[in-house]
């Protein structure tokens, strides 16, 4: 899974690149160690670890991180969380939101919280990194996912000289409020992608209106393919057909498709070369 080497020069979207962005949020569930492992592999010469233990009103006690350096291009990867610890505080409503980046609407309480946590190291990491004008990408699954879309929306509307090339995030739940979703999607055009698995059960929380997605979906159907939409009826019928693949245990096939293992292997299949 850490083998392949990110294209530190690659711009634009591709699925060549969310390949790699997944693979990056894949290695953030690692040890320090493999981290630095895999980052000599890659390419990166630089390597800053994120960690940081607190005590939210949520069944949630750290949030961990890396950051990667190299001559063209810097990662920041977020660890995600157990889904079952997830669903459980995102659907508490006993905490009020968290005011969004630069005044702009809110954000859940727990996103916020388990990014402050971190804030400051990020932050001395990414400014001594870039310092040959690098590009900058921010990627996550699960609650990382929040995160990553979180922490670009924070350095654009607090530092713009700061500014995300990228925001790759899979199986990320809803983040923010309708207004910071209306301003990071003017904001994000052509920069931030949501990838959803089927019938991931994260993206569903916590429940609308008052958290809203930012767009940018791509879409994993139940055969691998990607798609840049999820049509109302073809979705439907598509989300269906994932849910009577397993008839042994159709109610567990939210939590298949939310494991980072199954966005790795969908990528790695789509991003193949065409014979």
């Amino acid at each position: 899974m850490t083998s392949s080497p990110v294209d530190q020069q690659a711009t634009g979207y591709s699925l060549r690149q969310a390949l790699c962005m997944v693979r990056a949020a894949a290695l953030a569930y690692q040890d320090e160690q493999t981290i630095e492992e895999a980052a000599r592999r890659w390419g990166f010469d630089r390597v800053r670890h994120h960690h940081t233990a607190f005590r939210p009103p949520f069944p949630l006690q750290d949030t961990q991180a890396y950051t990667l350096g190299g001559q063209h291009m810097i990662i920041t990867a977020f660890r995600g969380t157990e889904p079952a610890e997830l669903r459980d505080w995102l659907t508490d409503a006993t905490t009020p939101p968290w005011p969004g980046p630069g005044g702009r609407g809110a954000v859940h309480h727990g996103f916020a919280e388990a990014l402050e946590s971190v804030w400051p190291q990020l932050l001395t990491a990414l400014k001594e990194f870039r310092d040959d004008g690098q590009a900058l990408y921010f990627t996550g699954h699960s609650l990382g996912g929040a995160l990553a879309m979180l922490a670009g929306a924070r350095l654009h509307f607090e530092d713009p000289r700061l500014t995300a090339d990228g925001v790759y995030t899979f199986g990320q739940p809803r983040t923010c409020d309708p207004t910071l979703a209306r301003e990071f999607n003017t904001a994000f055009a052509e920069r931030m992608f949501r990838f959803v698995n089927n019938n991931d059960i994260v993206p569903q929380l916590p429940p609308e209106p008052v958290f809203r997605h930012v767009s940018a979906l791509r879409y994993i159907d139940s055969r691998g393919a990607v798609h840049n939409t999820m049509p109302l009826l073809g979705g439907l019928l598509d989300r269906g057909r994932g849910l009577t693949a397993d008839l042994l245990a159709p109610a567990s096939d939210g939590i298949r498709d939310h494991f980072i293992t199954a966005y790795v292997s969908a990528l790695e299949k789509a991003a193949a070369p065409r014979g």
